[in-house]
């Protein structure tokens, strides 16, 4: 059984979580959502069972929707990376050659 890693191992935490502690464990469920979302498409891709499938991308999907949540939370508790965010999408689209919409 997989020991899952995050900010109480199971248990509840025995103080209340600063603010940049809850930042910290918002970015690390949003990669941990990214992960599941690989694992249930790479399962999809990996076997026959058309039923299996269908579910498989209803929960990637659901997987996906909780990223926006996160996202959301994120942008809430540090309103100052959405800069970040931006900056680095203007850079992609620059260097991909993409105008800006």
């Amino acid at each position: 059984m997989p020991e899952f890693s995050h900010p109480f191992m199971g248990n509840a935490y025995e103080r209340k979580l600063t603010e940049q502690e809850l930042v910290r464990a918002i970015r690390f469920s949003i990669a941990s959502e990214f992960e599941a979302i690989q694992l249930y498409e790479q399962l999809r891709d990996s076997i026959e069972n058309e039923e299996a499938k269908k579910l498989l991308i209803e929960i990637a999907g659901d997987e996906k929707e909780h990223v926006g949540n996160f996202l959301r939370l994120l942008k809430l508790l540090a309103p100052d990376e959405e800069n970040y965010y931006k900056d680095g999408w203007d850079e992609g689209e620059e260097v991909m050659g993409i105008e800006k919409k």
